[in-house]
């Protein structure tokens, strides 16, 4: 979703360092001292890790354990970990909260703003940090580069999406070959929400957007083969269409949907109406591929940050759960933060919301 939130407050903190960041986010690396015995980049240290975790793998439309054993991955959105340090929430408690919920899994939507400001280097130590909290708890991490636009274009919704096929290339690089072979980071979403936002932001292409993304799959293949590569649709990640004549040709490909409440629009709002349109769009995939629904959620008309597409009356959480149920679909809800909306909490003592109630409850019972 868009994690800007119509530019309301919750993204103030955010958007007020762009200026400072812009002017180190393309500045060449310093060299300092002797640069030429600079070391070279090291893999995460494993050592750290105290829980055996199962690799997760795509067999047919499924998810699957090394062992055989079909997996769900059901879990929870939290904020970018760069503007959870800012708030000094960023610690394993927020982690442990999303395990007591009954979540086996956390998506990390890292903003290109964050990644190039914070640096490299730095964002790294609170992965490595993700990485051994969600270990050790025993939930899987789905890591996001979290951009809206049109990325062949360079054309994005906000500032904060900001980056380029080259960056992104060497995002994905990088991450690949740092976490090689750690089986707690399970996903990588290659882009969140691809969107050429009716034509504002260029003309997007699927053809042109799948060969960008099997380039990407081949970078993250050539380091590490035990992760599964999630690409999305058009739409802000809702329009899986195109897949059906133009499957990405890479194996252990997985495909990720954003099915907010506005976004299908039957005449009549009856349950069965919204899941013709919904199969139509997305849910027939899952027949050939497995789908993961990496945002979904909904709050009230008047309530805290209400925009489209995420308003509703809560019909849409039994709806949107059962359908993804009849499609054996992971999911995570956004999102397990009190400011970006539809929020999942509605302050750091983790008293849910209307939605974090319901999606609660329906963790618990899985």
């Amino acid at each position: 979703m868009k994690s800007i939130r119509t530019l309301s407050t919750q993204l103030v903190l955010l958007v007020s360092t762009a200026l400072f960041f812009s002017s180190v986010s393309h500045a060449e690396p310093q060299k300092d001292g002797d640069w030429w015995n600079n070391p070279y980049p090291k893999t995460f240290d494993k050592s750290q890790l105290s829980n055996k975790q199962d690799f997760i793998q795509v067999k047919g439309n499924k998810l699957v354990l090394s062992s055989g054993e079909e997996i769900l991955l059901k879990g929870m959105n939290i904020a970018d970990p760069d503007k959870l340090v800012r708030q000094n929430q960023w610690n394993k408690r927020l982690f442990q909260e999303v395990k007591n919920w009954g979540a086996n899994s956390i998506r990390l939507p890292i903003h290109p703003i964050s990644w190039k400001g914070l640096g490299k280097a730095e964002y790294f130590k609170l992965i490595d940090q993700a990485v051994v909290w969600a270990n050790e708890l025993n939930i899987y991490l789905i890591i996001d580069w979290h951009s809206i636009g049109y990325l062949p274009d360079g054309l994005f919704q906000h500032v904060i999406y900001e980056t380029n096929e080259q960056e992104t290339r060497k995002f994905w690089k990088d991450i690949a070959f740092r976490y090689q072979g750690v089986s707690t980071i399970a996903v990588y979403e290659l882009f969140n929400e691809p969107t050429d936002q009716g034509g504002r932001a260029g003309n997007a292409d699927w053809i042109e957007w799948k060969e960008f993304n099997e380039d990407l799959i081949d970078i993250i293949y050539a380091h590490d083969t035990d992760v599964i590569p999630l690409v999305a649709g058009f739409n802000w990640a809702y329009d899986l269409r195109p897949v059906k004549d133009n499957p990405v040709e890479r194996p252990g490909v997985a495909y990720a949907v954003h099915p907010y409440p506005q976004k299908a629009k039957p005449e009549i709002k009856s349950k069965e109406n919204f899941f013709k349109l919904w199969e139509e769009v997305w849910g027939f995939l899952a027949a050939d591929y497995p789908l993961m629904a990496t945002e979904l959620g909904w709050v009230q008309a008047d309530g805290y940050g209400a925009h489209i597409p995420v308003i509703d009356d809560g019909s849409y959480g039994p709806r949107i759960i059962e359908f993804m149920q009849q499609k054996n679909m992971s999911w995570t809800g956004w999102v397990f933060d009190p400011e970006w909306s539809p929020t999942m909490i509605k302050d750091w003592s983790f008293e849910p919301t209307e939605q974090g109630a319901f999606f609660k409850k329906v963790l618990s019972e899985q």
